[in-house]
């Protein structure tokens, strides 16, 4: 780990000291700068979680990646930084209001003052952590999303139309990396996992969103939102790199 290229990569130049502050702001970085993507499993890559691949894939390379990625490296810059961390194991939400299996997904628990729900690995969804023992809602900018305890903890957010809607539960188990390895592969192998069935590069702005969905691009910008579809790979190529530094 290299704190100081970690922190370039993300555009950090504040406090590095181990509070709630410094915390949130790195997390805000992160979700600015590094792109959530799929990219590898479609070009047939094997991702593989070991530290020191994400580190040269992430920071050396400026690329994304997707939870088990994004979240596994932030993990160790923490650590690095002197925050007390864990590894967290959750199921992600399905529209038919059932849960995937664990492992599904990996988030992050940070204990300061508070304990904070870290997440620089879900796509759209929260830029800052989240309070894990609030109950009410917590608001960011113009999106809401809010903690219930029911043995098991979910997060849910609040979508345009007022409906809250899930986005995932965990327990407060911790893992090591090397847990989550089986989820990793069956979501670059399994036909069933969304991450198999369509490319994506999305990453936030400082007034919303830009999303690369196949050939689809999406930009978001205070409330309103514009889209076109790419007609070549060149086209598409060329997006990657001028609205998220991607470059294959």
């Amino acid at each position: 780990m290299n704190v100081d290229a970690y922190l370039r990569r993300i555009g950090y130049g504040g406090s590095r000291r181990p509070d709630t502050g410094t915390l949130c702001n790195l997390h805000h970085a992160h979700m600015l700068s590094v792109p959530f993507e799929n990219l590898d499993i479609h070009l047939g890559r094997t991702i593989v979680l070991d530290e020191a691949l994400l580190f040269e894939k992430i920071v050396c390379r400026h690329r994304g990646g997707f939870c088990y990625e994004l979240n596994g490296l932030f993990a160790a810059l923490l650590r690095e930084m002197e925050y007390e961390v864990q590894r967290l194991s959750a199921s992600v939400a399905k529209s038919d209001g059932g849960f995937g299996p664990p492992f599904d997904h990996m988030a992050l628990l940070v204990h300061l003052d508070e304990r904070w729900l870290v997440d620089v690995g879900f796509g759209a969804s929260f830029r800052e952590p989240l309070r894990l023992d609030e109950r009410g809602e917590q608001v960011q900018g113009d999106e809401r999303y809010r903690i219930e305890d029911g043995g098991e903890y979910l997060v849910y957010q609040r979508y345009q139309d007022g409906e809250w809607r899930a986005q995932y539960r965990f327990t407060l188990e911790p893992y090591a990396l090397t847990d989550f390895a089986g989820g990793c592969h069956y979501h670059q192998t399994s036909p069933e996992s969304t991450f198999t069935r369509r490319r994506i590069c999305t990453r936030a702005t400082e007034e919303g969103r830009i999303t690369l969905s196949d050939m689809r691009f999406v930009a978001s910008q205070n409330g309103s939102r514009a889209e076109r579809i790419l007609q070549t790979d060149a086209e598409y190529r060329y997006a990657l790199y001028e609205h998220f530094g991607v470059e294959l």
